[in-house]
């Protein structure tokens, strides 16, 4: 059995996707990244999604295949940017049926596309892990974006800004912005616990 790629394989001995073999190929690709993809799943949407949306992130691969370009980035980061893209899409269906499950109860929510809301709805566990939920739901879109894709998928500067389709210096800054930011808030969130907790 085929162990998934460590972090530090950027793909140096990709398959061809060009080629007729398409099922030997994409087993090949399945063997090598399905695992990585699926962490990335859990940490975003939660486990109960995830092997849907990496199945789905592989059909979309296979249908797709005669557009990846091998000169722009590693075939691990597009697997990961066809994921991206559907987690993207899995968040906006979510908020729709949040919204439209709360006209029918007659409450009233706003609910922006954030998608680690859902996932600070989500956190049941200890008051570390609350904070960084509550951290991560007070950074913008693109903020966790970066962070994520660099934290969580463990993708370069360069394979992040193809997925984003931002220049990597913007995402180095924007990566550097948002790590100091989350240690601020991190920081607060973890003062205002204490100083409740005390009162």
């Amino acid at each position: 059995m085929t162990s998934s790629s460590p972090p530090g394989d950027r793909g140096t001995s990709d398959p061809d996707l060009h080629s007729p073999r398409v099922a030997e190929v994409f087993a090949q690709l399945f063997d090598a990244h399905a695992a990585d993809l699926r962490r990335y799943v859990c940490a975003r949407a939660g486990e109960h999604h995830a092997d849907d949306l990496v199945a789905e992130a592989f059909a979309v691969a296979i249908d797709r295949r005669s557009t990846y370009d091998p000169g722009r980035a590693p075939v691990r980061a597009w697997l990961f940017g066809i994921t991206h893209t559907l987690l993207r899409a899995h968040f906006r269906s979510q908020a729709r049926a949040e919204r439209a499950l709360a006209r029918v109860h007659g409450e009233r929510v706003v609910l922006e596309t954030a998608p680690e809301d859902f996932v600070t709805a989500r956190v049941d566990a200890s008051r570390r892990l609350e904070v960084i939920a509550s951290a991560l739901a007070e950074l913008t879109e693109d903020e966790r974006d970066v962070l994520l894709l660099s934290s969580w998928a463990q993708l370069e500067p360069t394979e992040i800004a193809e997925i984003l389709s931002v220049p990597a210096s913007t995402v180095r800054s924007r990566l550097h912005r948002t790590r100091t930011r989350l240690r601020t808030l991190l920081l607060d969130s973890e003062n205002l616990q204490q100083a409740s907790g005390e009162n």
